[in-house]
């Protein structure tokens, strides 16, 4: 009997274990099912994300043409290093001899490595030469998880034409991403840093496609599975006349190479639209450097030229306006009635109250409004000054849009200053105004500050009546296709509130600077009506400062151009014959008329005729 009690106990035991048994396989067959029924999908991609990466096809920037068509920025192919995500961490031996291979420090790339995440490449180094692509594709076993993307690397055509304009891209750095993630940006982008490129970047970097590999268990590729194509970015049709902007590059060259200065800035624009036809700034930096990462060797040579070629003197620039800003003290003086036009005041060579005069002491005797002007007489704008006062002198600067900016599709454009009595009683101890700072600002000395750019449109408001557009660079924005994403119009800012005959005798005194006053030697001859205004401003670091505002065709002008050359001496002698030389190739004039033209290029396929036959000599 005890023996069945305890072989009952037993059929008990293993009847409760078997139900246990079948309990656990159900609940694994049950949950099996959940798994592959219910969450399958999910757990197959993270399966599929194990062997599976995404590496990312950079779209082509869009391309900058000028507004004749033709190309001004552009893309070229090119090979970056890149390193793919792997799953285990990238062995140092790895790192030392990429280091190696591409020059670029062991550190760099670790922290590159470091800072990354997700499953984009790493890029280490861009445009690299082709024999470093051979050596990294033919040694694949001493390079694992290294990789050759082909990407367009950003081509200036013009290379240090146009520069500050066209700006220059540059891989995205870590405040910049910080800034941007939320519009799309992630490591590794490359992005406009400057001009053009950085303003309209959104436009013309395109949406990046992609191929979805299939990589082995080191993380190579080894079978494309699919390929997003990528989007390029929209085309800039600028503003910018190409062969203009060549010719006032190449007006600025000559003239600095002459007188022996390194720096200048040249605005050229169509006083009626505010289309602006050339900008150019001196000294200069080729933007291909930036575009596949500049050297430390480079950078230093522009990092420590004392003329800083990075700056955009055309717009970035503050310099007193000298004699040009008379146009502002001329219009004031006509329009508040402190002066007529006929009315005539003694210039003995110094003004009468305070002892500040011409340069070298020239007297001119009497001399009424347009004679003052077409010879930049310091005394009888002095006289002005006077009359007007400091408070009347800034509120017509103002009115000419000065000591503010003037909204340019640029960045980092500067405000200048207008002399005015709140700017000294916050800046200096004394803060007294005197009489003659009055005089000095008069003549655009002093605090006065102002921008080529900036004068450029105060030259460009007499010249259009009075009115004040908006400077812009692009006209419009557009798909490859030619589909318009975006037109530009001209923008009215303003308009001067002077009498219509107070334009015109500024307008008249301005063309007899051409014909009877300060420019009208190096202009004697000019096949085209021009009214311009030479200036002098006096430079505490060296040698005075170089201005000449000018436009044209006098009756109906569509060019204006300023110059300014740093240190270049009196304006007459340094920034007019660059303003001459540039209006004759906007006018298509002098040595850039057709037949000039024409009897040029024979000339030099003559000489290259000559060379090639000495050479086979």
């Amino acid at each position: 009997m005890l023996e069945n009690e305890g072989y009952d106990g037993y059929q008990s035991r293993l009847r409760i274990l078997g139900v246990c048994m079948v309990l656990v396989i159900a609940i694994l067959i049950g949950r099996a099912g959940y798994l592959q029924i219910y969450e399958g999908d999910y757990y197959a991609g993270l399966a599929d994300g194990n062997r599976i990466r995404i590496i990312p096809s950079m779209a082509p920037r869009g391309t900058f043409y000028d507004r004749n068509g033709q190309l001004l920025v552009t893309n070229r192919p090119g090979f970056t290093v890149s390193l793919l995500p792997l799953t285990s961490p990238i062995k140092d031996d790895v790192i030392e001899r990429l280091s190696k291979l591409v020059n670029v420090p062991v550190e760099d790339i670790k922290d590159k490595i470091a800072a990354h995440s997700g499953f984009n490449p790493i890029r280490i180094k861009t445009d690299v030469t082709p024999d470093i692509v051979s050596i990294i594709e033919e040694q694949k076993d001493l390079y694992p998880g290294v990789m050759i993307e082909n990407q367009p690397i950003r081509d200036y055509v013009l290379k240090q034409e146009g520069a500050h304009t066209f700006g220059y891209v540059s891989e995205i750095n870590d405040q910049e991403l910080e800034d941007k993630k939320d519009q799309g940006y992630k490591s590794g982008d490359i992005i406009g840093k400057f001009g053009l490129e950085k303003v309209y970047d959104q436009y013309v970097r395109g949406q990046d496609g992609g191929d979805q590999v299939e990589v082995d268990v080191s993380g190579r590729p080894v079978k494309r599975l699919g390929r997003k194509v990528p989007v390029p970015g929209n085309d800039l049709v600028l503003t910018i006349d190409k062969d203009l902007q060549t010719a006032a590059e190449k007006a600025v060259d000559s003239r600095l190479a002459a007188i022996n200065a390194s720096a200048a800035a040249a605005v050229v624009m169509n006083p009626q639209t505010g289309e602006v036809l050339a900008l150019v700034s001196r000294p200069a930096f080729d933007p291909n450097l930036f575009a596949h990462g500049i050297s430390s060797k480079d950078w230093a040579v522009l990092n420590n030229n004392p003329f800083h070629p990075m700056d955009d003197k055309a717009i970035t620039g503050e310099y007193p306006p000298g004699s040009t800003f008379k146009i502002v003290t001329g219009t004031a003086a006509l329009t508040e009635g402190k002066v007529s036009p006929e009315e005539k005041i003694l210039d003995t060579g110094h003004h009468w109250i305070i002892p500040k005069g011409n340069s070298e002491g020239e007297a001119l005797g009497w001399i009424n409004f347009k004679e003052a002007l077409a010879h930049s007489d310091n005394v009888y704008f002095y006289e002005m000054g006077n009359r007007l006062g400091i408070d009347n002198l800034e509120k017509y600067a103002r009115m000419f849009g000065l000591g503010a900016r003037t909204g340019i599709d640029l960045p980092y454009e500067a405000d200048g200053l207008v002399a005015n009595r709140r700017y000294k009683e916050k800046n200096f101890d004394d803060g007294e105004w005197y009489l003659s700072e009055t005089f000095d600002a008069a003549i655009g000395q002093g605090f006065n500050l102002v921008t080529p750019l900036q004068a450029a449109m105060v030259m460009g408001e007499i010249a259009a009546d009075g009115k004040r557009y908006k400077p812009h660079v692009v006209s419009r924005i557009q798909t490859q296709n030619g589909e318009v994403v975006k037109d530009f119009q001209p923008e009215l800012l303003s308009t001067l509130e002077v009498p219509e005959n107070v334009i015109k005798l500024v307008q008249e005194g301005l063309h007899d600077v051409t014909k009877f006053g300060t420019a009208a030697s190096t202009f004697r001859g000019f096949p085209v009506d021009i009214a311009g205004k030479t200036g002098t401003a006096e430079n505490s670091q060296g040698r005075d400062h170089g201005w000449f505002v000018a436009y044209g065709p006098f009756d109906n002008p569509n060019i204006v151009v300023a110059v300014i050359v740093e240190q270049g001496g009196f304006g007459a002698q340094s920034a007019v014959p660059i303003g001459r030389e540039i209006l004759e190739a906007a006018f298509h004039v002098g040595r850039y008329a057709p037949e000039a033209q024409a009897a040029a290029a024979a000339e030099a396929a003559k000489k290259a005729a000559a060379g090639q036959q000495q050479k086979k000599q």
